[in-house]
């Protein structure tokens, strides 16, 4: 993998920018039947209202880390591939803008947000909170992270700053 090509770079490139796009797919299909069904058991905490620093929906994080990881083992050492190297940076790039949008600047797990906001930022905060209206695991919508439809669109958006709201 040391010597590779300008073509390499761009179809791993174009590899790991598709790899993040399809995530959030699966992200969206994972929160819908996964989280909001078998698995309601971690994803509740999510959806209540506590002070705990950590919840056990946070073990989804854990879970969908580890095709990445593997996937850089394996690309590295096992079966030596730019191509599935771009597919693990693909999803961890992924988990980054997830945590990024999820848990820092929706649900304030961290007190920071950017000052300025563009109407797309604000209409997945506001997709969010629909979401989150609902603390049982039917009658929910809005499951994209990084995607929500111009349906959620909301002029002066009211953000919430405690961490409690945002559940």
């Amino acid at each position: 993998m040391n010597d590779l090509s300008t073509s390499t770079i761009l179809l791993c490139s174009a590899i790991a920018i598709g790899t993040f796009l399809f995530w959030e797919g699966v992200a969206w299909f994972t929160h819908k039947y996964v989280m909001h069904g078998f698995l309601w058991t971690w994803h509740k905490s999510h959806h209540t209202v506590h002070d705990h620093a950590l919840e056990k929906n946070d073990w989804f994080a854990v879970v969908f880390s580890i095709p990445s990881i593997a996937l850089f083992i394996i690309s590295t050492t096992v079966y030596p591939s730019p191509y599935l190297f771009a597919v693990a940076v693909g999803i961890l790039c992924y988990g980054l803008f997830y945590l990024l949008f999820h848990d820092i600047i929706v649900h304030q797990r961290l007190k920071w947000r950017p000052k300025k906001r563009s109407h797309y930022l604000n209409r997945m905060i506001h997709a969010h909170y629909i979401h989150h209206a609902k603390h049982s695991k039917e009658g929910c919508e809005a499951f994209g992270f990084l995607y929500a439809p111009k349906k959620y669109n909301k002029d002066n958006l009211e953000l919430r700053t405690e961490r409690q709201a945002t559940q």
